[in-house]
């Protein structure tokens, strides 16, 4: 065997504010969808008719001004569409495909990387970093923060005064009775100002990376952890405990820089994490491997139990829901080599 992987915790990256200006991409995960390559289920047919809507707005984005009666031009009112279901349905692949369809300068990423750009740039030169876009697309819209919430209604307010189209996304729990429209309600109540501009999409079905599948593999020994780390070149080993500790002095915007070049990620101690700070930490990272497709093996509890009931029956269970469905499918990719 080969000397001990390297570990995140060795990892602590300075990020220039331009990096995630220019990081407001669809992440390598996505870089292949298309909308052609959607299956819609034939079973939802809400999927069909959310891909032929979403082409048509894709195609109307950047469309010229129109001139007033004496011959002033007036921005485009900018349109938006917010696409509502619940996990694993393909929102992502969709808005993904939105962006890759549409013409012009675009930014993509989730609500944490838009809100961790403000806090690098400052809000109105996040204002005139977007404000030239055609299109801006948010991942994973977060309702859960009523802070964080008003700073990014009133982001897209500034943007689309000046003529961006805005697409967003946010997840609903699947197999809750009605619950998937009061998330469009919400989500147009929070945006107020700009409820008017957006339509919503309905994406409904079940989480295509559980479909027919088990549950999460079974956590692997210490020594196999260990071996699997040390033999996959350009793959880390942490403990959990010290993960966290780590993470809590890197700033979440970069998460993503951290795991730079990161083949796979082996975890070994793990156990339930009862401090909401501490999990919600780990579901930002979770996104970031997840968005760069890093296999993952754990050691120690289920990968199932990482979050405990107080937490999933809490204010943020969303997040810890959509969390655990990312880790169990980069779990299931690292399985066959445990």
């Amino acid at each position: 065997m080969s000397d001990a992987a390297p570990a995140l915790t060795g990892r602590d990256p300075r990020v220039p504010p331009e990096r995630l200006v220019a990081e407001l991409v669809p992440p390598p995960r996505f870089d292949t969808v298309r909308f052609a390559t959607y299956r819609p289920d034939p079973a939802q047919p809400s999927q069909a008719a959310a891909v032929e809507r979403l082409e048509a707005f894709a195609a109307s984005v950047g469309r010229p001004a129109r001139r007033r009666l004496l011959g002033r031009r007036r921005p485009q009112t900018a349109g938006g569409v917010y696409l509502d279901g619940g996990f694993g349905v393909g929102k992502t692949h969709l808005l993904a495909s939105t962006w890759f369809a549409a013409p012009g300068r675009r930014a993509y990423g989730t609500f944490v990387a838009f809100t961790n750009l403000v806090g690098a740039l400052g809000f109105q030169p996040t204002v005139d970093a977007l404000g030239d876009c055609s299109l801006v697309c948010i991942d994973e819209f977060e309702l859960d923060d009523p802070g964080d919430t008003v700073l990014m209604s009133t982001l897209l307010a500034r943007l689309a005064e000046r003529g961006v189209a805005l697409a967003a996304t946010s997840n609903t729990l699947p197999g809750a009775l009605g619950e998937g429209r009061f998330a469009a309600d919400d989500f147009l109540r929070e945006i107020q100002r700009l409820a008017e501009r957006f339509d919503v999409v309905r994406v409904d079905g079940d989480d295509y990376r559980h479909r027919g599948l088990p549950a999460p593999p079974e956590p692997v020994a210490v020594e196999s952890a260990r071996a699997w780390a040390a033999e996959r070149p350009g793959a880390t080993l942490d403990d959990l405990d010290a993960l966290c500790d780590h993470l809590a002095a890197v700033h979440p915007s970069r998460y993503g820089a951290m795991v730079d070049g990161v083949t796979g990620v082996a975890l070994t101690g793990l156990h339930p994490v009862a401090d909401q700070n501490v999990a919600l930490r780990l579901v930002v990272l979770a996104d970031r491997l997840y968005d760069l497709d890093v296999p993952l093996v754990v050691s120690g509890d289920r990968l199932d139990r990482l979050f405990p009931d107080e937490l999933l029956q809490g204010g943020y269970r969303k997040k810890y829901l959509r969390s655990l469905s990312r880790l169990t499918a980069l779990a299931r990719e690292a399985a066959p080599a445990s």
